[in-house]
């Protein structure tokens, strides 16, 4: 085998293996960063920063590794705890938007109906009815939204 100067092989004083374990273990902390902080101002350059990669790096890399872009990821994630305070049911629209990260209303009610198939107020209303006397660790998993798939057309509002 012989080495070919000017390659990215060549100039990585790494093996390929270790960088790959490198990289997915910071791809590890972004997607750690994005669970704990989602109603924080996140974005990807902020993230990219963050574990010393560049957001497109960033951004590839993610994807291969969760089948999601780190945006994508933190969409869901707001989302997730959006549904359950709207569960919870004391807090408007609005205020869960708000209160999950989401800076725009309509991106937050566009993105919610995307993953759960209804809008907000919608589902709302639903669940109210639908977890009545559930347990809420159980109405969690129940009501957990579909991630890389958008909800049936059929089952929009």
């Amino acid at each position: 085998m012989s080495v070919r100067y000017g390659t990215i092989a060549h100039v990585s004083s790494r093996p390929a293996s270790a960088q790959r374990l490198s990289d997915l273990a910071r791809l590890r902390r972004v997607k750690d960063r994005i669970d704990r902080e989602y109603a924080q101002p996140l974005d990807v350059e902020a993230l990219a920063r963050g574990v010393h990669m560049s957001a497109g790096h960033l951004s590839r890399e993610f994807r291969q590794a969760y089948g999601e872009s780190p945006y994508s990821y933190l969409m869901t994630r707001r989302i997730e705890r959006a549904m359950a305070l709207l569960r919870r049911g004391d807090l408007s629209v609005t205020e869960v938007c708000f209160e999950v990260g989401c800076s725009s209303l309509g991106t937050f009610s566009t993105r919610f109906a995307e993953l759960v198939g209804m809008p907000p107020s919608a589902y709302r209303r639903e669940a109210a009815r639908a977890t009545a006397g559930i347990p809420s660790c159980v109405a969690k998993q129940v009501t957990r939204p579909v991630r890389n798939r958008e909800a049936p057309a059929g089952s929009r509002n």
